[in-house]
């Protein structure tokens, strides 16, 4: 089946009963045949129905941003029906109101096949494999870009990508064993190679040709600095970071241990060597790595201090667009909200919270193709494109800056407006979107958190 991308939201009208619907249907629009993908004899909830299957199917289309009146609560009526209608009719297929194979595919709702560690598939193979990928994927809460098509492309390739760093294995963008387990594509689990705590010396000499392995830094010498007998080994799988789940503060976790083994191995003492707890020793010497690198000395496992330390890929590793300058004036904040509920909608973008007035700024060079005035959701905002198309969406400024119209050429770091609690919002904040090459929306958090400039207060300088 091909899936094709739709970036506007899509208004649909629920018949004589003259509701209306609003759905974000920002990664599929339309779904037609594929040979490629075998028939299922999978049987799916029907009208009239009262089971668990009518639960699963009413909870795929509340996840993919569509309206159902009363709820999920189990029965397959007129109400699910109708909104069953919308889903068909917004990505293209047949508006019968039954749920039949390619609706049950768009949904999610076919139980995706087991896979065989010796015939995982790759790039460029398409069939039942690869639509078990996707779908595992998509499941997992990772987007495929152009949906679960049954084709092994290079959006497969960065959906891998994505769902590698989020669980600390290694970014290979391919379906490898140790991926295609905690997909729970297999049922083996791959073998595991263990990495022994490191021994107490103190000497500089090269490390003794013993079994274990040390992922992060193989070549490295033996780390001086003592090490707890008690503490637990460092799977090997454990390579990278979680961008999404970074370590902090009081936590105790192989992550934190991964952090600590790699400010050691780039020269940076840790009291008590790598424990794996997350106390102040650990934040001494982060702040030292940040002071020695130019870094925001935080004392904390932030993105770029994860980058400096090779702990999470590149931007570029995962196929995702990078900006050269925060967009808002601090002091500001924000977290990962991606895709949390907003009433009916699931949120696409992150919230950089600020106090009214400061200043909004273009995060790259490119022009000004879309200015909001007073919308009612967006209430002041702009949408800011590059050569590719990929555009980046601004939403409740306080004011646009009066040289700021559609056709402006703009500069990263120009001046586009002021924060503020326009539109659908009680609390200043800028609400900021990604759109690569114009498509669907991608998280921006790990973006902005690449160039985070919260705690800079001075006004950038406009020339």
């Amino acid at each position: 089946m091909v899936l094709t991308a739709l970036a506007t939201t899509i208004v649909l009208s629920l018949g004589a009963q003259g509701a209306t619907t609003v759905v974000h249907a920002s990664s599929e629009s339309r779904v037609a045949n594929s040979s490629s993908i075998s028939q299922t004899t999978q049987a799916f909830p029907k009208f009239g129905d009262q089971s668990d299957d009518v639960v699963r199917l009413q909870q795929a289309m509340v996840a993919r941003g569509f309206t159902l009146k009363g709820g999920v609560d189990g029965e397959f009526s007129a109400r699910t029906q109708a909104t069953l209608r919308n889903v068909q009719r917004a990505v293209g297929l047949k508006v019968t109101g039954v749920v039949d194979e390619r609706t049950a595919r768009f949904l999610g709702l076919i139980t995706v096949s087991r896979l065989t560690p010796e015939a995982l598939p790759k790039l460029g193979d398409s069939g039942e494999a690869v639509w078990s990928t996707q779908q595992a994927l998509i499941n997992n809460g990772v987007v495929v870009k152009g949906g679960a098509d049954g084709t092994f492309g290079v959006a497969t390739s960065i959906a891998l990508a994505t769902f590698q760093s989020r669980k600390g294995l290694p970014i290979t963008k391919t379906l490898d064993h140790a991926t295609a387990f905690s997909l729970g594509l297999v049922d083996v689990a791959p073998p595991t190679i263990v990495v022994a705590p490191v021994a107490k010396t103190t000497s500089r000499a090269a490390a003794p040709s013993a079994p274990a392995v040390n992922p992060v830094a193989p070549t490295a010498p033996a780390v001086t600095a003592p090490t707890p007998a008690a503490a637990p080994a460092i799977a090997a799988s454990l390579t990278q970071l979680d961008v999404n789940a970074l370590p902090s503060r009081g936590q105790r976790s192989d992550a934190v241990r991964l952090v600590q083994q790699t400010l050691i191995n780039n020269g940076i003492e840790v009291k008590g060597g790598a424990d794996g707890v997350f106390g102040l020793a650990t934040s001494i010497a982060l702040g030292n790595f940040q002071v020695g690198r130019g870094l925001n000395p935080s004392q904390a496992v932030d993105f770029p201090t994860a980058q400096a330390l090779g702990l999470v890929p590149s931007l570029e590793s995962l196929g995702i667009p990078s900006i050269q300058v925060f967009p808002v004036q601090g002091r500001c904040s924000f977290v990962n909200t991606w895709q949390q509920a907003r009433g009916s909608r699931a949120h696409e973008g992150v919230d950089i919270i600020a106090p009214k007035g400061n200043l909004i700024y273009a995060v790259v060079d490119g022009t000004i193709t879309k200015v909001y005035n007073d919308a009612s959701l967006t209430g002041n905002g702009v949408r800011l494109t590059t050569a590719d198309g990929t555009y980046f969406f601004y939403a409740h400024l306080d004011t646009i800056a009066p040289n700021i119209t559609v056709g402006t050429q703009v500069r990263a770091g120009q001046i586009l407006g002021t924060n503020g609690a326009t539109g659908n919002t009680a609390t200043p904040h800028l609400h900021f979107e990604v759109h690569p090459r114009g498509g669907a929306a991608i998280d921006p958090t790990p973006i902005v958190a690449a160039v985070n400039a919260c705690h800079i207060t001075e006004p950038r300088p406009q020339s």
